[in-house]
């Protein structure tokens, strides 16, 4: 289920904050060890400004510290050629790392707690990494774990 590269969806997801659970989707960077990830939760919001927008791809404006890989609705995004109704934005500064056993524990039941949307075609995952550990706005930390 953790593993790299799957796109899970949580209904709903609970943040570590503990104010908010809504349905979510998180993408599985890296599995470090068997104790933790580091993953992404994808958002609708798009932060880009309007002259540096693009369709699908990695978006990088070291001007005002923004690292964003974009996930076109429009094209096929898992390796069974399934695609996201919206557009979806991956911010670097909104990496985290979640324990594996806190996970296991709250998502129990597949198909009622969460489901497995598919894993990511291996280029687009391929694209994604190399967008975020090359960006200076993602945390050091999380760079030295996309790079092991």
């Amino acid at each position: 289920m953790y593993t790299e590269g799957n796109i899970l969806y949580f209904t709903p997801f609970y943040f570590k904050n503990g104010n908010t659970a809504k349905p979510k989707y998180l993408v599985v960077l890296k599995t470090i060890g068997d104790k933790t990830i580091l993953a992404s939760l994808p958002t609708r919001t798009d932060s880009i400004p309007a002259k540096d927008v693009v369709e699908a791809g990695c978006v990088e404006l070291p001007d005002i510290n923004l690292n964003c890989f974009v996930i076109s609705h429009t094209l096929p995004i898992t390796v069974c050629n399934k695609k996201l109704d919206f557009p979806t934005f991956i911010y670097g500064h909104e990496l985290d790392t979640y324990e594996l056993k806190d996970l296991r524990d709250i998502y129990r039941i597949e198909g009622s707690d969460y489901n497995i949307y598919g894993k990511m075609k291996p280029e687009i995952f391929k694209d994604l990494i190399s967008c975020l550990k090359t960006s200076k706005s993602v945390k050091q930390k999380h760079i030295k774990e996309l790079i092991k």
